[in-house]
């Protein structure tokens, strides 16, 4: 029986409890999850690309001492599809929230499947608990000094917090 790799690419930036929710499902429809972190220098992230590598790496450590599955978190920049091929990919795991992601994410697929329709893509709910938390309000809301604990894991709440009270150059 061949392993089934997924991969699950996001910017991460940074990591909530909603991207955590969706690890933790992916990781019982696969034998090995490679966490793709973005190089997206189009959304000019709060978190440098290591930072944000070691974030999750961090978060996943836990995952995988649960469950026993490997995870693996890497950056990537360029195409998808060619991520997936270069760690072996077979299977592309996407978080849905709203109808309105439904509709991006459809047009991402039909353009992967163009480029290789070899790799599935999955999509998975987020949880109803989750389904409101964007990376981009939660880092509204720690801009603005509100709490986010119940939006991040606690580590990420920590680096949040640090990130924002540091002067700005």
């Amino acid at each position: 029986m061949t392993k089934r790799v997924g991969l699950y690419p996001g910017t991460f930036d940074p990591l909530t409890m909603g991207h955590v929710d969706i690890i933790e499902r992916a990781v019982k429809l696969v034998d090995e999850l490679v966490i793709g972190v973005a190089i997206n220098r189009d959304k000019g992230p709060l978190f440098n690309l290591d930072e944000r590598v070691a974030m999750v790496e961090r978060e996943m450590r836990l995952i995988t001492s649960e469950t026993g599955v490997a995870i693996t978190v890497k950056p990537f920049e360029g195409l998808l599809v060619n991520f997936a091929e270069s760690v072996g990919a077979g299977i592309v795991v996407r978080g849905l929230r709203a109808v309105s992601d439904f509709e991006y994410e459809f047009q991402m697929v039909g353009m992967n499947q163009a480029l290789n329709d070899d790799i599935e893509t999955v999509f998975l709910m987020a949880d109803a608990r989750y389904q409101s938390i964007a990376s981009r309000l939660v880092k509204e809301i720690a801009r603005l000094g509100g709490d986010v604990a119940s939006f991040v894991p606690d580590n990420v709440a920590k680096l949040l917090a640090k990130k924002f009270s540091e002067p700005v150059i």
